[in-house]
């Protein structure tokens, strides 16, 4: 079959493939054994999240935290997906997460990733790694996926909400299932200390009292003035008008289907599942998530 002269320009969008039992794409599995054998240090800062869980904001929180005061210059011309290297991205003359991560001028390094916890590098663990965690309700997190996968070209097709739903509950997602990951790195932080486990809800509630939270696990002390201008600079719609940290230039993904950083609140799930949907959703949810321990909020 001849392809379309008219489609030749739009980008072929991805399958998902098992990859060690978690669904994936090329683009985070092509660079495998670098990622593996990649060569932690001690003073470094990971980063770690199921995608559309706050990545970004907890990255701009760091990055301004430990370099907002000693480099300003970087806030306004390096954009926060090269101050905070992808690890497992894999788009050659784009971006190559671990060569990113490498050549890293700063210390700590920031380093982000959205692997579940069982294919982390080791040597974040044997270098004793301080890790923090943002972990975003499953609802909300679903909808903010949906729309990334349908304005980002190198994702899987979405398709439609419904099916995308059936998908989510199922698992069958690019880096796996939600509920594995959140619960993978929940478990992981009863035996390692040096996860830091935020939950965005929080962070939507009170940053402020986050960010001091933040900076008590890291051993930080912001001057008041320094907080109060974080505090500011981080806001999402603060966030979301900076082209430094809005990915706007990035050019797989496709703003005119949908932003990047979209809405950035609790509770947006609403407008997306029907009221049948819901209890479908519900009932399922209270099979996978039983650990009376571990709380999400889906409303502030």
């Amino acid at each position: 079959m001849s392809a379309d002269p008219a489609k030749t320009d739009i980008p072929h969008r991805p399958e998902l493939f098992d990859f060690h039992g978690v669904p994936m794409i090329h683009i985070f599995t092509d660079n495998w054994e670098n990622v593996q054998n990649f060569q932690a240090r001690p003073d470094d800062i990971l980063i770690a999240t199921y995608p559309k869980a706050g990545t970004t904001w907890v990255s701009y929180i760091l990055d301004l935290l430990y370099f907002g005061q000693i480099s300003p210059e970087r806030q306004t011309s390096i954009p926060i997906y090269e101050r905070v290297p992808f690890l497992e991205m894999m788009m050659p003359s784009v971006f190559i997460g671990v060569d990113q991560a490498n050549n890293l001028p700063t210390s700590p390094r920031l380093i982000k990733t959205h692997l579940p916890i069982q294919l982390v590098p080791k040597s974040f663990w044997e270098q004793n790694c301080r890790v923090v965690y943002v972990a975003r309700n499953a609802k909300d997190n679903m909808a903010s996926y949906f729309h990334f996968e349908r304005m980002n070209h190198v994702h899987p097709e979405p398709g439609d909400w419904s099916s995308y739903l059936h998908r989510f509950m199922e698992g069958k997602m690019v880096f796996g299932s939600w509920y594995d990951h959140v619960n993978g790195w929940w478990k992981k932080k009863q035996t390692y200390s040096k996860i830091h486990y935020m939950f965005f809800e929080d962070m939507v509630e009170d940053t402020g009292r986050e960010i001091d939270k933040l900076c008590c696990f890291l051993g930080l002390s912001p001057s008041a003035e320094e907080k109060k201008q974080i505090t500011g600079g981080v806001q999402f719609d603060n966030m979301k008008k900076n082209d430094m940290t809005n990915y706007s230039t990035i050019p797989c993904m496709d703003f005119k289907i949908s932003p990047f950083m979209r809405k950035g609140k609790v509770g947006d799930w609403k407008n997306h599942f029907t009221v049948a949907q819901n209890e479908e959703f519900d009932e399922d949810y209270k099979k996978k998530m039983k650990d009376p321990s571990f709380q999400f909020r889906t409303v502030i």
